[in-house]
């Protein structure tokens, strides 16, 4: 890439090259489209010499073929990096514990252990695996009587509050099943057979009730997650299409419904069900109260909520628009390349403030407009004059349009420090329920979408944060049953969470 200041010459030159060559080549195949005329049309041939006519047309298709194929690549120079060092085995696993040492002893100081004397050891190291395995838990809860009048009614503790009152399942049980769905994909069937395997028959209707009751448990802290996300300056959004079993709908088909998803870099995810995608949806999600900055793509909702709403700015997502650009590179290489180029040095920018912690949004917005300001500049005049250039269905006409049509909010970062220039890491937090739908598919019912996006709240947060879903999901039911006063909720937020001490 030449450097920036000279990068409105370089796009110059590019163009000018281009058009030079689509001119010369529409010369050479007008040139080669009237000899051939005069060759070969009617009452012309005997004017000239057909020998000599054959030879000019085929230097004219020669030069023609020439001028269509791609130039050969040039060589360039490089320093190659230095590849990554491979991991040691024995940091990979350092905080696996050690559940057994095995000593191996030659045979020959076992044959005559008086005669060596040890002087060190070598020591290596095998991973094992200990399948997972069922058991039970009981609770006693022994009845006492008075010794000294019998006719008093008899005394028991009370009994435990517990996610499934009444049933068997424990709290890590219904973890287990709500994490493997949610965050390991895996289908109720599927583990209704990994559960027979391990020795107990649990159908999947059982497994669908306690997945229902760990959502209800659950709901307090969904709500509280959600609104402490909009009690924030700036939040992310994305939504992503999911299909459920409508029973309103023919026997066997699913209907389109959406995953909304509400984060902030950093903080917790929140995900809600809608059976649409309707502009009133992203409503419901936020609220009518939101004052902020709100990062999303372009989908129409988006800017309409910001219009709609004062003290709402939206924000666009360069990630989106640099797509386009890299799906137009195959039909417009040289073109898009140099747009990719330029969007590729915000985001070069932006790592290297990261890395300098730079972060402060005061800070980081003056940077960026002062040292963004020229090349946006070249940025939208490349646009403008390649959606002239190019038709408009093409995928580079498309591209420019579509980064035209968001110019305002994709420049808006420049006033913003705290934003990050993409929504990515909203898209990552969206990802898993498109991976899970590979495996089950569609959701089951209407009814079913509120509570996967509860327990996707739960489970794609603490993953976020580095939490252990499990752990975190068998304390949280486990604590909520008993809970009497819901103003402690704040401990079991997914980014607030710590694993509870052994007794």
């Amino acid at each position: 890439m030449p450097p920036l200041d000279q990068l409105p010459a370089a796009y110059l030159a590019v163009t000018a090259e281009k058009t030079a060559l689509e001119q010369e080549n529409a010369v050479l195949r007008a040139q080669i489209e009237l000899f051939k005329r005069k060759l070969y049309g009617p009452g012309q041939s005997e004017r000239l010499d057909r020998d000599q006519m054959l030879l000019a047309i085929a230097e004219l298709e020669k030069l023609s073929a020439q001028a269509d194929a791609p130039k050969p690549p040039q060589p360039v120079s490089y320093e190659r990096q230095p590849g990554k060092a491979r991991r040691d085995p024995t940091e990979a696993f350092a905080k696996l514990p050690v559940q057994e040492t095995i000593v191996i002893e030659p045979e020959e100081v076992k044959a005559e252990p008086e005669a060596f004397e040890r002087i060190g050891e070598e020591r290596t190291f095998e991973v094992d695996v200990v399948p997972p395995k069922l058991f039970k838990r009981e609770f006693v809860r022994p009845k006492y009587r008075r010794k000294d009048d019998a006719s008093r009614p008899p005394v028991i503790a009370r009994a435990s509050a517990r996610a499934a009152a009444g049933g068997y399942a424990s709290a890590g049980l219904i973890a287990w099943v709500v994490v493997g769905k949610y965050l390991d994909h895996q289908p109720l069937f599927r583990q209704e057979q990994m559960l027979a395997r391990w020795g107990a028959q649990i159908s999947r209707q059982t497994m669908v009730e306690w997945i229902r009751l760990a959502a209800e448990l659950a709901e307090p802290v969904y709500k509280l997650m959600r609104r402490k996300l909009l009690e924030l300056d700036y939040i992310q959004v994305d939504e992503t299409p999911i299909r459920y079993h409508d029973p309103s709908a023919k026997k066997g088909q699913t209907s389109q419904g959406y995953f909304w998803s509400l984060s902030a870099p950093q903080g917790d995810v929140v995900f809600a069900w809608q059976q649409t995608r309707r502009h009133a949806c992203l409503a419901e999600l936020i609220g009518e109260d939101y004052r902020g900055i709100l990062q999303a793509d372009g989908y129409e909702a988006y800017p309409a909520y910001a219009r709609d709403r004062e003290g709402v700015t939206w924000v666009a997502c360069w990630a989106h628009a640099r797509r386009k650009f890299y799906e137009a590179r195959e039909e417009s290489p040289a073109q898009a390349s140099f747009v990719l180029e330029l969007i590729g040095s915000l985001y070069a920018d932006e790592r290297r403030w990261d890395e300098t912690g730079q972060t402060k949004p005061a800070a980081r917005a003056a940077l960026r407009q002062a040292e963004w300001a020229p090349r946006l500049k070249w940025l939208r005049q490349a646009a403008l004059g390649l959606r002239q250039d190019m038709l408009p269905k093409s995928r580079l006409g498309l591209a420019c349009q579509y980064l035209l049509n968001q110019w305002e909010a994709l420049t808006a970062h420049l006033h913003h420090g705290q934003t990050r220039i993409d929504n990515n890491a909203a898209e990552n937090t969206i990802r898993p329920t498109k991976l899970g739908m590979k495996n089950w598919l569609f959701i089951g019912h209407p009814d079913a979408g509120q509570r996967s996006a509860v327990l996707y709240s739960l489970v794609i947060s603490c993953k976020r944060h580095g939490k252990d879903p499990l752990a975190y999901l068998r304390d949280l039911l486990t604590r909520l049953p008993a809970m009497t006063n819901r103003d402690y909720l704040d401990a079991l937020l997914p980014s607030n969470w710590t694993p509870p001490v052994p007794a």
